[in-house]
């Protein structure tokens, strides 16, 4: 929804430079990937439905001040508070569903669990063009306040709290301070990476700091008896792959959500609104998809989805490279592609978010799957910076799209590959 925001946010704030206004949205980038991993141990440790509820209220306090914000500079900082209250909310909502089902059941909730956001993502484009368009920037964010306050209410009333006083540990506070210098370091590096007020220079030395922090986070969590996160969970072949795999599959998403708006707006001519309405097709197959696989994987394993969904979405971008010319044609040239795209979508990634905690213990469930979510937001952090490379220059033409979507089909092939050594047979 951001997307269609930003150029309202231009208008709104006219004396804000083009990279002012980038930090609304690489601000809640850069906290929401460093965040996710710490929030993920906290709930582990301190209750899943404490930090569920507190991550929904920081968020929906974050969205009111955003949209309040006078001043480009209040607009960053509600945003940085409203990406800390999403990193609450997203891994402990994952564990209190895990939590709530039998292991048998887990390839199902977490599929219906990951369609949810296919949904979103459906609706999203659309709907978030039409609200900016008839009610202005500061409404992309005070939507949030009746769906979130519903749900801080069901939640408040409904939801049972799933860690005992006994398994609570001290919190690891020097591993969340290195690991939040890691990914902090190394994301911030990569959102900036190409941006005229960081020199090269800077940059390196911002992504070696986050180097060096990843390391002595490792070391730490070695020598500790309750770190932040337990490297033993990539012991297992099954997790290390999965993880591996949401990394290159994050990357082909985003770019290719961010490559549908430039060819639409800049080779087709669109207008913002007509081009979030030709995207929603595709994410609208994500939920179907998602819940279908998810019934089938419970019995079968996750592995043929993933590697089928894989080649499905290397498929898809064949399409985008071979098809499509500078004459709309969205029917018979745009449709077919954005559909294997979108049921590609729906076999990968909410099976890679299942695949990654079907052999989690109970006690790993909220860091486990927040380590996943953090590679995958990584990946979507390098795709938007790769599709900005290619793609973000001030004319674009049709050859501008060739090499792009090569490079996408070998980040598909790559994830089929990495897929082949995930085993989630019951």
């Amino acid at each position: 929804m951001l997307f269609a925001a930003f150029d309202p946010l231009r208008h709104a704030f006219p004396s804000a430079s083009p990279a002012d206004l980038s930090w609304v949205i690489n601000a809640y980038t850069v906290v929401y990937a460093t965040m996710l991993i710490p929030a993920g141990g906290l709930a582990d440790t301190h209750g899943r439905k404490r930090v569920f509820l507190l991550g929904v209220a920081l968020f929906l306090a974050a969205s009111a001040a955003c949209g309040l914000a006078g001043h480009v500079g209040w607009l960053v900082a509600a945003r940085v508070l409203q990406a800390m209250g999403a990193a609450l909310l997203t891994p402990a909502s994952l564990s209190i569903v895990l939590a709530a089902f039998p292991q048998n059941k887990r390839a199902v909730v977490v599929s219906l669990w990951g369609a949810v956001g296919g949904l979103a993502a459906a609706v999203g484009p659309s709907a978030g063009s039409f609200v900016i368009d008839h009610f202005g920037w500061s409404w992309a964010f005070y939507i949030n306040l009746p769906i979130g306050g519903y749900a801080l209410w069901r939640g408040t009333l409904l939801l049972s709290e799933s860690v005992t006083s006994s398994q609570r540990h001290p919190v690891d506070i020097v591993g969340m301070a290195l690991l939040i210098l890691a990914v902090g370091s190394i994301t911030l590096a990569i959102v900036e990476f190409g941006a005229p007020h960081w020199s090269r220079t800077e940059l390196a030395i911002l992504g070696f700091i986050g180097v060096i922090a990843a390391v002595a986070f490792m070391v730490w969590a070695r020598r500790i008896q309750h770190p932040l996160v337990d490297l033993s969970l990539f012991q297992h072949q099954t997790y290390r792959y999965v993880n591996l795999a949401t990394l290159t599959f994050g990357i082909a998403f985003s770019m290719m959500f961010l490559a549908f708006f430039f060819y639409m707006m800049n080779i087709w001519y669109y207008s913002l609104p007509l081009a979030g309405l030709a995207v929603t097709p595709g994410p609208l197959l994500v939920m179907p998809t998602a819940i279908i696989t998810g019934r089938l994987a419970s019995r079968l394993g996750h592995r043929r989805f993933l590697v089928g969904g894989s080649l499905l979405y290397a498929i898809s971008s064949l399409w985008f490279f071979l098809v499509p010319g500078n004459e709309p044609n969205y029917l018979q040239h745009w449709l077919p592609g954005l559909a294997m795209s979108g049921i590609a979508v729906g076999l990968v990634l909410p099976s890679l978010s299942a695949a990654a905690v079907s052999r989690l213990p109970v006690d790993h469930y909220a860091v486990g799957s927040a380590v996943n979510q953090a590679t995958r937001q990584i990946g979507s952090v390098l795709g938007v910076a790769v599709t900005v490379a290619l793609l973000g220059h001030a004319s674009l033409s049709r050859a501008d799209f060739d090499s792009f979507y090569l490079l996408h089909v070998a980040l598909a092939l790559l994830t089929g590959l990495l897929c082949m050594r995930v085993d989630t047979k019951p």
